[in-house]
């Protein structure tokens, strides 16, 4: 399986080879009100925050995370939320000798798989989190751009509904102290990507990366950053934000799917929120290929 090693934030290093493809990658504005997390995967939210400064740790933990929660809570309609890890990318400050702000991602990946999605609740729920999987869990992300509109390396989403079993290649995350699992993705033409042209910092997309409830590669989503042809030459780095949260439900657990057996099944409806409005694409998508490649990365 491809293997990521995070050597230090922002430079992971990967094994394999990735190889390109052409693909459109249409404009969701126009779809902002049809769009489920449970279906397609992402939604487009409008959210104000409070936070003043998204390069302070303690603001972030303090402030953010709980804004996170309380959003996610709407959204979802979750009993509980927790908020537990997050990412801020920026490629100037990136390059910053000993900075812990990270590159925008340019591969096509999800964050969690089958295995990893139940193990971050025990690593991070202890006691708690036997019980806790005994009912409906989710892993759903919050993304934002900092500052708006973004016009450089903007998030490309693909529709989980177009995601098939055999694009989906677990894939080690080698940490100094755990080793993690995400999927890379590798190309289909079936597949179907969208963005959100020129984001606003007053803008939040809900990246669905796992839900116990459903069956199928559905219960998870695929996503990255990618180069737009259309940014203009002197259009600031992108600044950007990414929660990821643990979204619990009072409600049962329909028991494990087998994550062998990904057929799309009908789900239970996580309620999502509307967005905004606006142009399509074509783009480049580099296929991470067959099993021991690198992950996919996407382009446009």
């Amino acid at each position: 399986m491809p293997i990521i090693t995070n050597l230090r934030p922002g430079c992971p290093k990967g094994t394999g080879r990735n190889e390109e493809h052409r693909v459109t990658i249409r404009d969701a504005r126009p779809l902002t009100g049809q769009l489920s997390v449970d279906k397609e995967g992402f939604v487009l939210l409008h959210h104000e925050t409070a936070v003043t400064n998204f390069y302070d740790e303690e603001e972030i933990a303090s402030v953010y995370y709980p804004e996170c929660e309380r959003v996610m809570k709407e959204a979802t309609g979750a009993s509980r939320v927790v908020a537990f890890d997050h990412i801020v990318r920026n490629a100037a400050m990136a390059a910053i000798e000993g900075s812990q702000i990270k590159l925008p991602a340019k591969r096509v990946h999800n964050d969690y798989t089958a295995w990893s999605s139940p193990q971050r609740v025990r690593d991070l729920m202890g006691d708690e989190a036997e019980e806790l999987l005994k009912h409906r869990f989710a892993i759903i992300n919050l993304w934002r751009p900092i500052r708006g509109p973004l016009l450089e390396s903007p998030l490309t989403l693909c529709d989980a509904q177009s995601l098939a079993e055999e694009n989906l290649i677990a894939s080690d995350l080698k940490y100094p102290d755990r080793t993690g699992e995400t999927y890379s993705i590798t190309y289909n033409p079936s597949q179907r990507y969208y963005y959100f042209p020129e984001m606003r910092a007053d803008e939040a997309v809900l990246i669905r990366c796992f839900d116990s409830a459903l069956q199928g590669p559905r219960r998870f989503s695929a996503h990255t950053g990618f180069d737009d042809p259309n940014s203009p030459a002197d259009a600031p780095p992108r600044e950007s934000i990414e929660v990821r949260t643990l979204v619990f439900s009072r409600r049962e657990a329909d028991g494990p799917p087998s994550p062998a057996s990904l057929r799309s099944a009908p789900s239970p409806s996580l309620r999502e929120r509307d967005g905004a409005h606006r142009v399509n694409a074509m783009g480049r998508v580099r296929d991470s290929g067959r099993r021991g490649a690198a992950p996919a990365t996407a382009r446009r």
